[in-house]
């Protein structure tokens, strides 16, 4: 926890916070603050700052937070990933949200298995934690949007066009010549990467998403898990945005 994220109604007008819970128990535990003390605090989707320690009592402590101007703005990058297992998916989250996405689309494809839709770990009161987790990890307070989609040929020629305008698209294809890292957006505009299931895209998909304007990049011939696939080529996309 590098960084410690408040609501927004937590934080009172003048800047006072009382935290209890996990965050008290790492910051008294893990970080053994004591009054006076400084510590990484931000708001979610809102500013980072700084919070003095005021007092440390009975499990909670009290903050005095002060807040910069401005919010940065959320990563330039978004995924689109065919839904994996769920207790994959689950160990994803995090990870996700600390790599940096700007929004999260699951999607459906032929080799996704149905009942994954059903598993609590698509509930927000699953993965909302998990993404704060994440964001805390890294030092960001830009909660990543999701939406989930049931239907993908209703994702890719209706819904689609809205959730992400302008950019770059970019499909995972282990067959695919250019490097993921090559290919960038115009005008520091953002990127849609989408990675397929394990079995990987049908011909159908694969077709679809070419003519909807994504444009095959990879990491050479292996065939990789899907949660390997997903966080290496986030690394190498958001490095090459650098």
């Amino acid at each position: 926890m590098n960084l410690i994220l408040l609501e927004r109604s937590e934080a009172g007008a003048a800047g006072d916070v009382t935290l209890t819970g996990p965050r008290a128990v790492h910051l008294l535990r893990v970080l053994r603050v004591e009054p006076g003390q400084p510590v990484r605090v931000g708001i979610l989707d809102g500013p980072r700052g700084v919070g003095t320690v005021t007092s440390v009592d009975d499990g909670a402590v009290q903050l005095q937070c002060s807040f910069d101007g401005q919010t940065a703005p959320p990563p330039r990058v978004d995924l689109l990933l065919a839904l994996p297992r769920p207790k994959v998916m689950r160990r994803l989250w995090a990870q996700i949200a600390a790599l940096g996405v700007g929004r999260i689309i699951l999607s459906n494809a032929e080799r996704v298995e149905r009942n994954y839709f059903d598993t609590h770990v698509l509930a927000p009161a699953c993965y909302r934690p998990l993404l704060v987790e994440g964001l805390q990890q890294a030092r960001d307070t830009r909660l990543p949007r999701v939406s989930i989609h049931r239907q993908f040929k209703v994702l890719i020629e209706d819904e689609l066009d809205p959730l992400f305008p302008r950019g770059l698209r970019l499909v995972a294809d282990p067959a695919a010549a250019a490097p993921a890292g090559s290919l960038q957006p115009e005008n520091g505009g953002r990127v849609l990467l989408a990675i397929g299931p394990e079995g990987g895209w049908n011909t159908f998909e694969t077709e679809l998403l070419a003519a909807h304007g994504f444009r095959s990049v990879g990491m050479g011939p292996r065939t990789l898990r899907s949660d390997t696939a997903c966080i290496a080529l986030l690394a190498i996309v958001h490095a090459a945005l650098k």
